[in-house]
């Protein structure tokens, strides 16, 4: 997805909740959008140094609430952050239990639709038709082994 598509669909979304597309929550997008994995709070902070810590973790929560990024529960109760899949591209997780590491890494289309197809008659069951799926595995990294 482009730039002025991830920037338009932010402040669209924003604008849905009557939240402005300050130059701040710009800056926290670019930073989450050029980043390979979901970033910790204060991995934020490195990226965009313009932006105090406070505001990030502000700034987060109502891009959160908008829609414009997700979570992703690490070990404990810290959490790294990413944009939507809709901004990002559908992929998934590695999550160290150990560090909290996130990597994203994505699944060959096959394997997508076996879990598609394995997960519907669960959802439906539970009175849910299945539109999507959000899959972390966890384990230990290189640097945690």
């Amino acid at each position: 997805m482009s730039t002025v598509d991830v920037h338009e669909i932010a402040q669209r979304r924003l604008a849905a909740v009557d939240q402005r597309y300050s130059d701040g929550r710009r800056l926290l997008v670019e930073a989450l959008r050029d980043s390979s994995h979901p970033m910790i709070a204060t991995e934020i902070v490195e990226a965009a140094p313009d932006l105090p810590q406070s505001s990030v973790y502000r700034n987060l929560a109502v891009l959160e609430s908008a829609g414009v990024v997700v979570k992703v529960l690490t070990n404990g109760d810290r959490a790294a952050f990413e944009l939507a899949e809709e901004l990002k591209g559908h992929h998934h997780h590695l999550v160290c239990v150990s560090c909290g590491q996130v990597l994203d890494i994505d699944i060959p289309t096959k394997v997508e639709k076996l879990l598609d197809e394995g997960l519907a008659p669960a959802a439906a069951a539970a009175g849910f038709v299945l539109t999507g799926h959000r899959l972390d595995l966890l384990g230990r990294c290189a640097g945690c082994r």
